[in-house]
């Protein structure tokens, strides 16, 4: 005999189902919208620092000129960290054959990005700081400066998952079994 479900598992495999069929062109797009608002951020920074000669603490993004404090924020990178994590794993139903492979793959790297994120939130909370450091340190960051860190991270983040969504978005491919509208038509 099948498992019961209650209306909260319903709705929630309700939700879930939805993003991955009816509604899934419109969730990747928020999703990849989201991510590209991320990009112009750390591009913004990069630009500030490496173009403009900005020192690395005022090089601050886009929001970041007006709100400091959000660069400073660990809760801040935390929650998007969060957030991209969350979105990886409601969004890899839609995702099967080659372009689920791909998903799964940003994902692997989601889950250590978020991982370094939640090692980062911790030592802020804590004060205790890894290594000796005197600031908030995540394991990779004690070999590579955390702006150059951020954008090799998010780039190896954003390439498997648009792979993932160009094959997926191909889904004439014998091996990808879609539900959804994301299929480009001829």
């Amino acid at each position: 005999m099948g498992a019961q479900l209650t209306p909260t598992s319903r709705q929630r495999n309700g939700l879930i189902d939805s993003l991955n069929t009816t509604h899934h062109r419109t969730a990747l797009r928020v999703f990849l919208f989201i991510v590209i608002a991320h990009w112009a951020e750390h591009l913004t920074q990069a630009v500030q620092i490496y173009v403009l000669g900005w020192p690395t603490p005022e090089a601050r993004g886009v929001l970041g000129v007006p709100f400091p404090w959000l660069v400073t924020s660990e809760w801040m990178h935390y929650g998007y960290a969060l957030l991209m994590l969350t979105g990886f794993l409601l969004l890899m139903p839609g995702f099967t054959g080659r372009s689920g492979t791909w998903w799964k793959a940003t994902l692997g790297v989601q889950v250590w990005h978020h991982f370094e994120h939640l090692l980062l939130l911790v030592q802020a909370v804590s004060g205790a700081f890894i290594a000796g450091k005197a600031v908030p340190t995540s394991i990779v960051q004690l070999i590579a400066p955390r702006v150059e860190l951020h954008l090799f991270y998010n780039a190896l983040v954003t390439i498997p998952m648009v792979i993932a969504m160009v094959i997926h978005m191909r889904a004439g491919a014998a091996d990808e079994r879609t539900r959804c509208d994301c299929a480009l038509t001829a």
